[in-house]
Order: structure tokens, then sequence, then C-alpha cells
């Protein structure tokens, strides 16, 4: 094996959040995909579980809190050109609310708002996947 075999792999977490046949997805406020809609998500950091990561990122770029032990795993996405930026590869976690909660944009999210699953904009990555894997 040489050093052209090994390729840096980035580590991921999604949330699918669905209250009345509604999901919550955020407008991306930077590249790529500035300005395209997007399950809340992003990087597993040090020390924490990829459910975990899922649960923080919902909070920081939406403001709604879910449990971690209330998300239950949807499946891994690792196509290799399924970001621009290189290899990432995502766990993909869903949760129902029974209700939908007033989002509030944060982190790195320019707006987050909750959106019909039969009216979704285009998504970006490979975001309608993950969803059409429900």
């Amino acid at each position: 094996m040489n050093d052209e075999s090994i390729e840096t792999i980035r580590y991921t977490a999604d949330i699918i959040l669905i209250s009345n046949g509604r999901v919550l997805l955020i407008e991306r406020g930077w590249a790529p995909f500035e300005g395209r809609w997007a399950l809340p998500g992003g990087h597993v950091d040090a020390g924490e579980t990829s459910r975990e990561a899922a649960a923080r990122e919902l909070v920081e770029e939406t403001g709604i809190r879910v449990a971690a032990d209330a998300l239950r795993q949807v499946g891994v996405f690792d196509a290799p050109h399924r970001d621009p930026r290189g290899r990432y590869v995502t766990v993909a976690y869903t949760a129902t609310l029974p209700a939908p909660a007033q989002p509030l944009a944060g982190d790195d999210a320019r707006a987050a708002r909750w959106w019909s699953l039969s009216q979704l904009p285009t998504l970006a990555f490979d975001h309608d996947h993950i969803l059409n894997s429900l």
C-alpha cells in the first residue's frame, strides 16, 4: 500500500427530524451549496459518538433539542463523491416530534424551517437520497 491509496475520510452525522408530514431543513450559509437546503448535521467531534453529534448539531443549527438516545439510526452514507470537499462518511439518524417546534437558525445555518415531505426544495449533497431511505 502506498500513500496514494490512503484517503482522508471525514466523519459526520445528519438528522432527519419529522413532524406532521414535514421535515426540518436548514439553509446553508457557506460553501459548498451555499443557499441550498440541507438536513441539520456536521462533523463528529473528538470523544463523541455520531448519535451525540447528530443531537448536538440539531441544537446548534436549529435550537431544537432531542435527546441522543431518542434518535434512531437510518443508515451510513459513504458514496465517494457525495461531498465536493472530499470523502465524507455520514451516519444519518431520525426522530419524530408530536408537533413541530419553532426552529431558530444558528451556528452555520442561514435559516431553518419545516418543509412538507411532498414539496421539498432542491437539497444539498445527497440529502434527497438520505430522506428517500426512510
